[in-house]
């Protein structure tokens, strides 16, 4: 992978999760986020021979992406059964080699990585479901990638210190998310999000 263009552009093409489950808020991490994030964490020597976790996976997207910028092995991470065939499709179409999926809850992960990167529920649907996957994160990396609503900031700092973690930093982006549950009322909408840049300390 020679620039971050060339990564959102093979991000780009991984194939979608179909019939995203409503319970479970699973929304698509859009190519041009995924490939700044991912470029930010291999500036940071965050992906380059380490080993990663890509929590929730939905379609693979972090964990593909941090296997292009020079990952050791990936582990790819999700209780629904359409996000494993999306990802298990992408990954052959990526032709990643270096990687383990697991069909299971996040909660149940419990391997030791280098680095997690996730976009977990934002908790609208079922609150608080986004703290599983801090602590989760929390427990088994040393950096985190994660991203939340922006007004989730206080909550994300406030678990972090009890759980021996800092907040690095964020980087502030803006989700377009087209309609794709039920209790959507518009064709697209926008939030406000950022991605928490959490070190163990």
């Amino acid at each position: 992978m020679q620039s971050k263009k060339e990564l959102e552009v093979a991000l780009s093409k991984l194939e979608q999760v179909t019939n995203p489950n409503p319970n479970l808020e699973q929304y698509q991490t859009p190519s041009n986020i995924a490939a700044e994030i991912l470029w930010f964490a291999s500036l940071h020597n965050d992906t380059q021979e380490k080993i990663i976790a890509d929590l929730g996976c939905g379609n693979g997207i972090f964990g593909i992406g941090a296997s292009l910028l020079g990952a050791k092995k990936i582990f790819f991470v999700d209780t629904e059964g359409n996000s494993i065939n999306a990802t298990k499709k992408n990954i052959s179409l990526a032709k990643i080699r270096n990687s383990i999926i697991l069909h299971q809850p996040v909660t149940s992960f419990i391997q030791k990585v280098d680095t997690v990167f996730q976009n977990p529920p934002f908790g609208v649907q079922k609150p608080h479901a986004d703290r599983e996957f801090l602590i989760q994160a929390m427990n088994v990396a040393k950096k985190i990638y994660s991203i939340h609503k922006k007004e989730s900031e206080g909550f994300v700092r406030a678990l972090t210190r009890e759980h021996n973690f800092a907040v690095e930093g964020t980087i502030p982006f803006k989700f377009q998310l087209k309609r794709t549950q039920p209790f959507h009322t518009k064709e697209t909408y926008t939030v406000e999000v950022s991605c928490f840049i959490l070190a163990r300390l």
